[in-house]
């Protein structure tokens, strides 16, 4: 299983005009092959007059697919999937409308199209790392949790919630690689007093 991947933030889209044909991107992030099957049913729906309506999607831990719609073998699809490959992008769909401007670009015209279309969706979407990590949850006296916060905000690893009570209760997210020696330091620092609660496998 992936331990970390970078996918879209959100929807992205875009339009360029090639000689008179015009290209439509579209990115979704999604989570699952029916989520991206979804997407792009929809977008041939939207879009039903349209001359093609290419695709590629690409699932973590999952498949990975895409389709010339009809245009020439290679022209669209591949060029577009290679575009997201390149980013390390996964868990995406992209769909790349095209409507024909009467003008032929040809196979390179095509690619250049395509893949430039996706990649201004993608970069209209903007990218966010999924991992995997740590959930650590303790509670600390008052006097300890500006230290402890300190700590935490030092290691790299967030501090997901806090809650004032009798104590401090915190709720810690930290990369899994990291969390045993997270764990260690918050022991320590409370010199002893604290060992967190570990809760592995959680993804964001």
């Amino acid at each position: 299983m992936s331990t970390g991947f970078c996918t879209p933030a959100g929807p992205g889209r875009s339009e360029l005009t090639e000689k008179r044909s015009r290209f439509i991107g579209q990115v979704r992030p999604v989570d699952n092959e029916q989520e991206a099957k979804d997407f792009i049913a929809s977008v041939k729906k939207q879009y039903h007059d349209a001359r093609h309506n290419c695709w590629c999607y690409r699932i973590a831990d999952g498949p990975e697919r895409f389709s010339d719609d009809g245009e020439p073998q290679g022209s669209a699809g591949m060029p577009m999937l290679e575009v997201f490959r390149r980013e390390g992008i996964q868990n995406f769909v992209c769909v790349v409308t095209r409507y024909f401007g009467g003008v032929l670009l040809g196979t390179g015209g095509l690619s250049r199209a395509y893949s430039g279309t996706a990649k201004q969706a993608l970069t209209e979407a903007g990218t966010v790392t999924i991992g995997s990590y740590t959930e650590l949850r303790f509670s600390c006296p008052y006097g300890l949790g500006e230290r402890l916060k300190n700590l935490i905000i030092a290691s790299g690893a967030s501090i997901e919630d806090i809650q004032y009570g009798s104590e401090v209760e915190m709720t810690v997210l930290a990369q899994e690689a990291s969390a045993e020696a997270l764990t260690g330091q918050i022991h320590d620092l409370s010199g002893g007093q604290i060992l967190p609660e570990m809760r592995s496998g959680v993804r964001r």
